[in-house]
C-alpha cells in the first residue's frame, strides 16, 4: 500500500502531465544558457527566485549548495555537453549546514542512523544503537560563514582544471526572510571570466 506522500505526488504528477502540452518539445540544452548551484533546502524555489520556466537553466542542488566533486561534475557536463556559458553559486541565510560540524554529524551517525533532533542549540539522537562509523570518513561541507562559503565554492569551481576560464561564476546569498538574492562581490570577483 502506497504512503499518503506517494499518493499525493502521483496525483500531482497526473494533473501536471494532463496539461504538459508543448513541454514535450523542449530542447535538451537549457534555453537561457546558464546553471545554478544551490541548496536543497525546501524553502528555496530557484524557478521562482531566478525567474525560470522548464527548459531555461540547469539547477544543481545539494546540502548547502556546495561545490562538491559531484556538483562540479554536473557543472562541467552542463557546459561541455549542453552549452551553459554562465554559472551561479547561490547559498542562503538560515541554512541547516550552519547548525553542525563534521564531528557532530559523524558522531550522531556513529550512534544511530535514525533521524536526530535539534533543540535550537544541540543535536541529539532520540534513539541509540544501529549506527555506523562510516560518517567519520565523509567531508560534510558544513558552513561557518555564508559569504566565505560562497567565495570558497566559487574559487574551487574557478580553479578546477576542467572548468574553462571564460565562464563567469557569480556568487549570491538568497535571503529566506525577503526572497532577495544578494551578491557576494568577493565571490563574483573570484569567479570573473578570463
Amino acid at each position: 500500500m502506497a504512503s499518503q506522500i506517494v499518493n499525493e505526488v502521483v496525483t500531482a504528477n497526473n494533473a501536471y502531465a494532463a496539461n504538459f502540452g508543448s513541454k514535450s518539445e523542449l530542447a535538451l540544452p537549457p534555453a537561457r544558457g546558464f546553471a545554478i548551484l544551490t541548496c536543497m533546502d525546501a524553502r528555496l524555489d530557484p524557478a521562482k527566485y531566478a525567474g525560470l520556466s522548464e527548459g531555461d537553466a540547469h539547477v544543481i542542488r545539494n546540502a548547502g549548495g556546495r561545490a562538491s566533486d559531484d556538483a562540479i561534475r554536473s557543472l562541467v557536463i552542463s557546459h561541455k555537453l549542453l552549452g551553459t556559458k554562465e554559472w551561479f553559486v547561490i547559498h542562503h541565510t538560515n541554512c541547516g549546514m550552519e547548525l553542525f560540524c563534521d564531528e557532530i554529524m559523524s558522531d550522531l551517525l556513529d550512534d544511530s542512523l535514525a533521524t536526530a533532533s535539534f533543540d535550537g542549540e544541540n543535536w541529539s539522537n532520540p534513539q541509540h544503537g544501529g549506527g555506523c562509523a562510516a560518517g567519520h570518513f565523509i567531508k560534510w561541507h558544513t558552513i561557518e560563514n555564508q559569504e566565505e562559503s560562497v567565495a570558497q565554492d566559487v574559487a574551487r569551481i574557478r580553479s578546477h582544471p576542467l572548468v574553462p576560464k571564460n565562464i563567469p561564476i557569480y556568487g549570491y546569498i538568497y535571503d529566506v526572510k525577503t526572497g532577495k538574492i544578494n551578491e557576494v562581490s568577493e565571490a563574483t570577483k573570484l569567479g570573473k571570466a578570463a
